[in-house]
């Protein structure tokens, strides 16, 4: 069952995503070459308590980590340890908050240090890709729509979109239904109606579209190798109009410890 939001209940969730945003922010300007995926963790964990938040995937299905730290041919779900990032990398950071008991998630990717034109490529479709599923939610529309704009994208730009996981509805749970498939035809799925709100968030691989899921029942991987990127908003169906972007950073306020 999908569960529509108020407008008051969509704001409380906006609080949530914005912790969320302002501390992605923060990691974003943490990441070098040198430093440790603990560390990264860290530092999310105590700005998502410093803004009075709680971290979401901590703890849930017994993840053991505030954030999720997935480098190079990592697609998603990568645990944060002692691993230390080099110059040419790219990690992925998926982070969630509760404020209120209700949820927000969104996701990343960046580059460590300098990477190849191509690599940059790849972040810049895959971020390009969310957009383009964004664009596609609003009220009247089909839940594919937004499925269908995310795949065209990614593939004319001649890389693949991760099958074994999707995008989800969000609320006082962090998945709720609908799932959001990157992939699909047009004109499929649930009407898009006002209240609805969405974790839209494309996986993207260098690669092949095949992954895998490691040892530690969490990371997944390409199965290939080839590298991938991941980027997500929490966003809300409005009246009419574009959605609202609920994952957007104000300001990040808050900062790291070296």
């Amino acid at each position: 069952m999908i569960i529509l939001k108020t407008a008051g209940e969509i704001d409380t969730m906006a609080e949530a995503a914005r912790v969320v945003a302002e501390t992605l922010e923060v990691l974003k300007k943490e990441v070098r070459p040198g430093i440790t995926t603990e560390y990264l963790d860290r530092i999310a964990e105590e700005n998502i308590r410093m803004r009075g938040a709680l971290p979401a995937f901590k703890g849930y299905r017994n993840y053991p980590r505030t954030l999720c730290a997935s480098v190079n041919q990592e697609v998603v779900h990568g645990i944060p340890s002692k691993r230390v990032l080099k110059e040419g990398d790219i990690i992925g950071l998926d982070l969630g908050a509760i404020v209120e008991g209700f949820y927000g998630d969104s996701a990343l990717t960046v580059a460590v240090g300098t990477v190849d034109p191509a690599v940059e490529r790849l972040i810049r479709v895959t971020e390009a890709a969310l957009y383009a599923g964004i664009e596609q939610a609003v009220v009247g529309n089909r839940l594919s729509d937004i499925s269908h704009a995310v795949q065209t994208c990614v593939e004319a730009a001649g890389y693949s979109v991760v099958t074994d996981f999707v995008g989800h509805g969000i609320g006082r749970q962090l998945h709720e239904e609908p799932q959001v498939p990157n992939y699909g035809k047009p004109g499929q799925g649930p009407r898009l109606k006002w209240g609805m709100v969405l974790a839209i968030e494309p996986m993207v691989n260098a690669g092949g579209s095949a992954v895998r899921v490691l040892d530690d029942q969490w990371t997944a991987v390409t199965v290939d190798g080839s590298l991938s990127a991941h980027f997500e908003h929490t966003i809300a169906i409005q009246p009419s109009g574009p959605a609202r972007v609920l994952s957007q950073a104000s300001g990040a306020r808050l900062h790291g410890r070296a």
